[in-house]
């Protein structure tokens, strides 16, 4: 049985056309925001993808989906009413709902219905002979997908709060996944220069790390534009709009030294391969820009969630796994101090009790000796009167 789906639509776009197409007249994008259990992403389609769709399913089903369209209006555009396209905004909602929540599933069963929400089938869509336009844009907020239009789909994910969660989770995947890659290539670098070979899976290491930083670099504009967007419509608390501020200043942060990184690299990279007598000033170059770059002091940007910390000499060279081994193994290291110092301390206690009990035991010898000179002291008293009486 496929998952339920959970489809809203929160807002709208409007997009102009930029080629030079006969027309290229504005015309209004709905987003349709739709939550799977593990994902989630966001379609935008134009009213007359819906008159598609909605002809489509007509046709296959044979009878009309269980909630009209609304209805087209011939004097005035969406483009310039905000009351018309808010009224057909509602209208498509309580339309895609109505095929998509109710028991009777003739309607959403069919391969053009999945088609036309991006969902996977296991029949072609093709094969069914119905297409729906092919002007609609999609995007992924999570696990890939379809990608046309690809800045005004991600913005349009970023201007949901739960998609934007989404999609900040993908940008902090690139950036992790470009921190990778950059020590492999370093590690490449290195080997390189000390010829050992390497230059193949550095270059490779290099093409990965830009990959994801451009991925990232382009999923950051969104993200932060969405913010503006969600404070000015009122969906957004002031704390959870600082909250989220400061983790994307984060990682524009993280995301320009990563690109200083990479220049760095590929520069020692290419000094590596001429070689000469300057490789060894070149290496210390590039770990004191390495040591500037990734292991100096954060900025401060407020309350940042996620930030990384700073790399250390340790944890340079390891993955993610790597990191977590290492961290336990201090940890257990730190474990074994504490018991050692604890057995010492436990120790000292046991000598000190030990000390205080012949402390103790010794001034009552003392008090004792002193009881016994005074018996004594008493006893020649009596002596010394005796004997002057004799």
């Amino acid at each position: 049985m496929a998952p339920p789906l959970e489809i809203s639509i929160p807002t709208t776009s409007l997009c102009t056309p930029t080629d030079n197409s006969s027309s290229n007249k504005p015309y209004t994008l709905y987003n349709i925001t739709i939550r799977l259990p593990l994902r989630s992403f966001v379609v935008q389609k134009r009213y007359s993808d819906f008159v598609a769709l909605h002809e489509a399913l007509t046709r296959l089903v044979g009878s009309p989906p269980p909630a009209p369209l609304p209805p087209k209006s011939w004097f005035r555009s969406t483009v310039s009413s905000p009351e018309l396209t808010e009224q057909r905004r509602v209208g498509l909602e309580r339309y895609l709902r109505a095929i998509a929540e109710p028991p009777d599933r003739r309607w959403r069963d069919t391969p053009v219905w999945r088609a036309f929400l991006n969902l996977p089938s296991s029949s072609s869509v093709s094969g069914s002979g119905v297409s729906v336009d092919g002007r609609s844009r999609s995007v992924m907020a999570s696990g890939g997908g379809p990608a046309v239009g690809l800045r005004d789909a991600n913005l349009a994910a970023a201007s949901d709060p739960a998609t934007w969660v989404d999609l900040n989770k993908e940008m902090k995947a690139e950036l992790s996944a470009a921190r990778a890659a950059l020590a492999r290539k370093e590690h490449a670098v290195s080997a390189s220069t000390s010829g050992s070979g390497g230059d193949a899976v550095g270059r490779e290491a290099e093409a990965q790390a830009r990959r994801a930083l451009i991925k990232a670099g382009s999923l950051l504009g969104p993200l932060e534009e969405g913010l503006k967007v969600m404070k000015e419509s009122g969906r957004l608390g002031g704390g959870e709009f600082t909250r989220r501020r400061d983790a994307v200043e984060a990682a524009k942060y993280e995301k320009n030294l990563l690109d200083q990184l990479a220049a760095s690299l590929a520069a020692r990279g290419l000094g590596g391969n001429a070689g000469g007598a300057g490789d060894a000033g070149r290496d210390s170059q590039g770990e004191s820009d390495k040591t500037k770059l990734v292991g100096s002091s954060r900025r401060a940007v407020g309350r940042t969630i996620g930030a990384p910390l700073p790399e250390t000499e340790e944890t340079r060279e390891l993955d993610n796994e790597g990191v977590l081994q290492r961290q336990k193994q201090v940890v257990k290291e730190q474990d074994e101090r504490v018991n050692m110092l604890g057995a010492t301390v436990r120790k000292l206690h046991q000598l000190g009790t030990a000390i205080d009990e012949e402390v103790t035991y010794q001034n009552g010898m003392l008090d004792q000796a002193n009881d016994a000179a005074d018996s004594v002291q008493r006893k020649l008293g009596v002596a010394k009167r005796r004997v002057k009486n004799l």
